[in-house]
């Protein structure tokens, strides 16, 4: 990479048509040039959950190649960076073709993006193949996030991924996620001797669909205003645990970041048949604002 090049990025904040809440993301619509330890570097520089690098696609079928990293790494996936990502080459008409309907590519493969026509258009994702990992104790859950047994529904917590390392703990009240925490000695435990760090998804089920929180202290973040990729294995999570709302409503919400001040509004959609796979995960966009780095 030259020295003291010039780059533009674009910070939104995903899962909210409020300023300042939802979940803020800088994207560099055109990062050729940028190696990836810069790319590294920059996402460190933003400190936000999330930094998104634009690149040309590889694929024919793909408008965009997508890089994404937290402070500390690289992701295969993420949800509130596809989504903003979408509505900055969205409004940027930066999207050849059909602007309903293309597919950015990831690490991950090819995501499908679909775009929902309104006032403030909503911009939905297809979840990548969700896998199911093991089961942990409720006990040991519980001492991870500083909370008692009592307060974990009877439902058991499960790894669930579509590319992220997601444990699900289910709890019985929005009390008991505001009072969840973890913090490095919390994710020793929860990771119960294996050296791959993992992120912790605290929810409870709502009327509306869940109330949750997300922390993931080895990977940067320590708690997450909106996780996009944990949206699919949730639902399928919940589908399978019988904890959708209202015995089983195709489309709900999951609400996240409201304990830190950034109030986000995750939807959910569940696939034809009540699939544990396809699920899409959609949301709105706020522009916050645009500058140039000079690296």
């Amino acid at each position: 990479m030259m020295a003291n090049q010039a780059y533009r990025y674009r910070v939104v904040d995903v899962f909210t048509e409020r300023a300042l809440e939802g979940n803020a993301l800088a994207v560099f619509p055109d990062a050729r040039g940028v190696d990836d330890a810069t790319m590294q570097k920059i996402a460190r520089e933003f400190n936000l959950s999330e930094t998104a690098f634009v690149l040309p696609a590889s694929r024919p079928d793909c408008a965009a190649n997508v890089r994404i990293f937290t402070p500390y790494k690289e992701l295969i996936f993420a949800g509130h960076p596809t989504v903003g990502t979408s509505y900055v080459l969205l409004d940027e008409g930066r999207v050849p073709g059909n602007r309903e309907r293309f597919v950015l590519e990831e690490k991950v493969g090819g995501v499908p993006i679909r775009v929902e026509a309104g006032k403030r258009p909503m911009i939905w994702l297809t979840t990548p193949t969700i896998h199911y990992g093991k089961f942990y104790e409720r006990k040991m859950c519980a001492e991870a996030l500083g909370l008692s047994a009592e307060d974990l529904l009877e439902t058991t917590p499960q790894a669930v991924s579509a590319g992220n390392p997601f444990v699900f703990i289910p709890v019985k009240s929005k009390e008991a996620v505001d009072r969840s925490w973890l913090d490095q000695r919390g994710s020793e435990i929860l990771k119960d001797g294996n050296a791959e760090p993992v992120m912790a998804f605290v929810f409870t089920p709502t009327p509306d669909g869940a109330y949750s929180r997300m922390f993931a202290p080895e990977f940067g973040v320590q708690e997450d205003p909106a996780t996009g990729s944990a949206m699919g294995p949730l639902a399928a999570y919940m589908l399978r645990q019988k904890l959708l709302p209202n015995g089983g409503k195709k489309r709900f919400v999951s609400e996240q970041g409201t304990k830190m001040g950034r109030r986000s509004l995750l939807h959910i959609q569940l696939a034809e048949g009540d699939s544990e796979q396809g699920v899409e995960v959609g949301g709105h966009v706020t522009p916050i604002a645009e500058g140039t780095m000079r690296i």
